[in-house]
């Protein structure tokens, strides 16, 4: 007999093999900006650049010079050289004096690679190597990303002589080179032209899609490249008499503007706490709107950047926007906090096709004179139609409803579960929106309860009418029995009397059944038109009942409309200061209580669904990037982070994102007192500062506090 062995559970060993792990000696710790030594490029010639001779005279123009080129081998000697149609050669110019004619020997080429080919043997070997390196590397590496990207470190690296690094970042900082007469791009004509291209097949999305892509990277890259310069020192703003915090400028043909409470605008809503949160609100509206992809309803070209402490916002500038005043541009929307309102029909049906997507719901402002005018969204938003005759929108900061949970507001009451759980919270300004993602979500859960209240209602009348037609059945059954019996009986007695009777009285007999016959067939017409009228007025009450129906679903998912599903938001619902019409949009406390409702689903709902993914690994955020992501898939903005963080706490399993998610709420509390810190600190000063704010942040040793003597604070 074999015996059989009792199977012990193994240990697993997870500790990480020995080849991997960091060594004093051998393997050190790879720094934050690791160092790749086999990538360095071997240097081929000490200098290459352009000669302080060039440009060319004009008499040396007709000759046919293009450029003059100074270059230092690594063998350490200088030689000027001509760019001619002919070629490249070298000259007999020096440091001090300039002579164009060709040296002897001259080495007249084509290329200027192979002209140095000729005169450096060590740039002839080191460029062969250089190009057999880059050959050999994936094409990926050698082809640049179409973005820019941004490291937070600065590495350590060695600083060699380049002449045309010098040149290139000299020029570049300023944008000099953006600024040649004729050849700055038009941002906006080209953001523009590109979203007009033709999408009907697949060659031409892929086509457009690409383009806007291109276009939408140089954008960037440009604005970011302005947005630094603005905050150097380096750009002249448009308003120069004005407050540092109130000017605006203009370059590349960008428009930027800092983010601050400039005149008290967002005073109401929080100063410059709001000031700061609008803009990224506003790129937000313009997303979704791009997103939405309407033909002849265009946004600004817009990119928020975060620089030295400072927001920045840049936009395309609408042709025509700089030779007239805000208010004769303005077709559409209010510049003075909805008492001046205006609306224009085209931008009516524009906004009202993008609305149908975004779940924005067309309603009714009051403007000073108590005149009722409609809008198909929020009143900041403002139409302008440029002078290429295009359909802008801008100031779209309140594309999406108010988040009531952060909106402590007077006599308004929000549900049992919401106030358990702590809201409403007071936050520092009033810019609170809610996410896109999770408007579709509610719709979509709306949706759903509103199919299943009604399917459950009509199964039911169902069975109430099959119960009445099997009992109007059964009578029928009954009548009919009762009916055959009396005939059975009738047949009886007239063979009875049919005895008795003569043969001329069948005849007779014939006759009268002929007459029975013809009154029988009357009698099953009749019964026809009496069970069609009976079958008509079934339908009748059936498409009563099914309107009930559908009218008490509505009811229950609150619906603006009684006859159909209808769940939109008013973004003005909260907005201070802005009159409604009660008599020509649906009920304001219908408006208000779908506001809540979708508030209180992102609570309820969408939190404990995200921490159920992450249960069943349906979401894996790995850090505070994708844990971001994951957030804003569903709906939920990172000022919920707190209550997820307190509910990831209550999971043995999700230990290790609740430490992802305490990290990110600390580096972003951080943030935001780094922010406000560093706004104060001038260019000389800002390497310190910000080394001094890391150690302060970064460091977890003992610091002696001399404000409490002896004693020891622990970071």
């Amino acid at each position: 007999m074999l015996e059989k062995k009792k199977m012990r559970p193994e240990s697993v060993d997870c500790t990480p093999p020995d080849f991997i792990m960091p060594d004093s000696k051998d393997r050190p710790l790879t720094a934050l900006q690791p160092q790749f030594k086999d990538q360095k490029a071997p240097q081929c010639v000490k200098v290459l650049t352009t000669s302080a001779w060039n440009p060319p005279p004009g008499y040396r123009k007709i000759h046919g010079d293009l450029m003059y080129l100074y270059v230092v081998t690594l063998e350490d000697k200088h030689y000027h050289i001509s760019a001619c149609s002919r070629g490249f050669y070298i000259n007999q110019s020096t440091a001090e004096e300039f002579n164009p004619k060709p040296a002897t020997p001259s080495h007249l080429c084509h290329s200027l690679i192979e002209l140095l080919n000729q005169i450096s043997p060590q740039f002839k070997r080191n460029f062969s190597t250089l190009q057999k390196k880059r050959g050999q590397r994936h094409p990926f590496e050698r082809v640049a990303t179409p973005y820019q990207v941004y490291a937070w470190t600065a590495p350590m690296i060695e600083h060699t002589l380049d002449a045309i690094r010098a040149e290139d970042t000299f020029s570049s900082k300023l944008g000099y080179e953006e600024h040649i007469p004729g050849q700055t791009r038009d941002w906006n004509e080209e953001l523009q032209t590109t979203r007009e291209l033709p999408r009907k097949t697949l060659p031409e999305r892929l086509l457009r899609e690409r383009a806007i892509f291109k276009v939408h990277s140089d954008f960037v890259a440009a604005a970011t490249r302005g947005a630094m310069a603005v905050i150097d020192g380096n750009v002249m703003a448009i308003n120069p008499g004005e407050e540092a915090k109130m000017q605006m400028f203009i370059w590349n043909n960008i428009f930027f503007s800092l983010g601050f409470d400039v005149r008290d605008h967002y005073k109401e809503l929080g100063g410059d706490a709001a000031a700061f949160v609008a803009p990224r609100n506003d790129l937000q509206g313009v997303r979704v709107y791009s997103a939405v992809d309407l033909p002849g309803l265009y946004t600004l070209g817009t990119v928020v950047i975060d620089y030295r402490g400072y927001r920045v916002t840049a936009q395309s500038i609408i042709p025509g926007i700089l030779e007239r005043e805000q208010e004769q541009s303005v077709v559409y929307g209010s510049i003075d906090f909805g008492k001046t309102v205006l609306s224009h029909p085209k931008y009516l049906d524009l906004l009202n096709k993008a609305g149908q997507q975004l779940k924005i719901l067309p309603h009714h402002v009051l403007n000073d004179k108590d005149e009722p005018v409609e809008l198909c969204s929020s009143v900041e938003c403002k139409g302008i139609i440029g002078n290429d005759g295009r359909h802008y929108i801008l100031d779209l900061l309140r594309t999406f409803p108010p988040d009531v949970n952060f909106l402590p507001l007077e006599g308004e009451d929000l549900s049992r579960e919401v106030k358990i759980l702590g809201f409403p919270i007071e936050h520092k300004h009033k810019l609170c929106c809610l996410r896109q993602e999770l408007i579709d979500s509610f719709v979509d859960s709306r949706y759903m309860m509103f199919i299943k209240y009604a399917a459950y209602h009509l199964q039911q009348l169902n069975l109430r009418k099959t119960e009445e037609k099997m009992k109007q059945q059964a009578a029928a059954e009954a009548e009919a029995q009762q009916a055959a019996a009396a005939a059975e009986d009738n047949k009886a007695e007239g063979r009875k009397t049919a005895e008795k009777e003569d043969k001329d009285e069948e005849n007779s007999k014939d006759k009268e059944s002929e007459k029975e016959a013809a009154k029988s067939q009357l009698e099953d017409a009749e019964a026809k038109k009496i069970v069609e009228s009976i079958t008509d007025g079934s339908k009748l009450e059936l498409e009563e009942s099914t309107k009930n129906i559908v009218k008490t679903a509505a009811m229950a998912v609150g619906s603006l409309k009684d006859t159909e599903f209808d769940i939109r938001f008013n973004p003005d619902v909260y907005s201070p200061g802005i009159k409604h019409s009660d008599n020509l949009d649906p009920a304001l406390s219908k408006q208000r209580q779908l506001v809540k409702d979708a508030a209180e689903f992102l609570l309820t709902v969408q939190i404990p669904t995200f921490i159920r993914d992450c249960l069943d690994h349906s979401a894996a955020p790995m850090d505070g990037t994708t844990l971001s992501e994951a957030l804003h898939n569903r709906g939920i903005n990172i000022r919920y982070l707190g209550k997820v963080t307190n509910l990831l706490v209550k999971v043995k399993k999700l230990e290790y994102l609740h430490s992802i998610a305490v990290c990110e709420l600390i580096l972003r509390a951080a943030k935001h007192i780094f922010t406000s810190y560093l706004q104060g600190v001038d260019m000389m000063n800002l390497s310190v500062a910000i080394a001094h704010f890391l150690n302060c942040f970064l460091y977890s040793g003992a610091v002696s506090n001399p404000l409490q003597g002896q004693d020891e604070v622990r970071f």
